[in-house]
């Protein structure tokens, strides 16, 4: 059923770009003195748009969105005029011939001749395999035309290849140098904790463990403490560099455990059908971390909720608090998210209007 549906809809289409054809060459006549004004422009775009979902190709995809039409759809519409015109004549062709076929079984069917032809073994050995020679011309006539006229929209109103290219080389390095900004602004905060945190404790620990030296017993138990607080400190720093259970245990227990240090409430969905690639793992956790250290820290939430999907070949990561919102997207935290995120030709989008929610969601592809 399917492949009668595809070829039903195949026939519409060529049928439609003929009827179509005929009134693009109307419009091109009719405007032709008038062909540099904008509303002649965006009329030519609407039409180019509609040949674009009458082929099956995605408008914006082909650039026919923009606000500004650049002179590719009225030279598109005078250049599929004959592809209409071809489209045309082949379905000419198989009425035609149907009609013939409908007519001879007819005729001969009740005992007429046709065209002074009466059936004979001879006649119908030649004339079956002639119609089907020539039914299979005619559908793979109609196979090519729809084929050319996709070919001839993409290549006429797609961007073009070299502008392709460099707005590609130009992404690439925009986005190398974001990861390198990011891989910066990273170790600026490890030593940053380093210096602030872990080492001003490991000083008074040194100066605790000197004192005692000294005969004063009842600072060891200080020093102890003292002790336990840098290792966490350092276990801590350890996990924002790269957490060593995202190797070892996946995502979802990763995520688990920064559910697990969090100074709020944090719900995790994970639901993922498999493992997905080492960068886009690291990228995801980073993203949840994150984003749950921004809400306990500024946001004053009460409840984080994580979502971890699969979508086609993405891997959306969804995070969510109740805090006051305003969070800023162009912030060092964030920014630098955006930019890991980017740096996979992912998409990150940060929503935090003030007074909440605030939704951070990023879209990893993994293809």
């Amino acid at each position: 059923m399917r492949p009668a549906a595809e070829g039903l809809r195949l026939l519409g289409a060529v049928f439609l770009g003929t009827v179509t054809a005929l009134l693009d060459v109307v419009f091109l006549l009719l405007t032709l003195p008038f062909a540099g004004r904008p509303a002649v422009r965006g009329a030519a775009r609407r039409l180019a748009a509609l040949e674009a979902r009458r082929l099956r190709l995605d408008p914006a995809a082909l650039g026919l969105d923009a606000d500004h039409p650049d002179g590719r759809e009225p030279r598109y519409l005078a250049a599929r005029v004959p592809m209409g015109v071809l489209g045309g004549l082949v379905l000419t062709l198989l009425v035609y011939g149907a009609g013939t076929a409908v007519s001879l079984a007819w005729s001969w069917g009740r005992g007429l001749p046709f065209d002074g032809m009466t059936p004979s073994v001879p006649l119908l050995a030649y004339i079956l395999p002639a119609g089907v020679v020539l039914l299979f011309l005619v559908l793979s006539g109609l196979v090519g035309v729809h084929a050319l006229e996709r070919r001839l929209a993409a290549r006429m109103l797609g961007p073009d290849l070299t502008e392709t290219l460099q707005r590609r080389i130009a992404e690439l390095a925009e986005s190398r140098a974001g990861v390198l900004a990011a891989v910066d602004s990273e170790r600026r905060r490890i030593e940053r904790d380093l210096h602030d945190g872990l080492q001003q404790r490991l000083v008074a620990l040194s100066m605790l463990v000197g004192r005692a030296r000294r005969g004063r017993s009842e600072l060891l138990a200080q020093a102890h403490e003292e002790a336990q607080q840098a290792l966490a400190e350092l276990r801590e720093v350890a996990w924002r560099v790269y957490p060593s259970g995202l190797d070892s245990l996946g995502l979802a227990d990763a995520l688990a455990g920064v559910a697990e240090r969090s100074g709020v409430p944090v719900k995790v969905v994970c639901e993922l059908s498999a493992r997905p690639p080492t960068a886009v793992e690291t990228a995801s956790y980073f993203v949840v971390s994150e984003a749950v250290t921004n809400a306990a820290k500024h946001a004053r939430a009460t409840m984080v909720t994580v979502e971890v999907r699969e979508r086609d070949t993405m891997v959306v990561v969804r995070v969510q608090d109740d805090g006051v919102g305003g969070a800023d997207a162009a912030g060092g935290g964030l920014s630098g998210l955006a930019r890991r995120v980017g740096a996979l030709d992912g998409r990150f989008t940060v929503t935090s209007p003030p007074g909440g929610p605030t939704t951070i969601v990023a879209e990893l592809p993994c293809g």
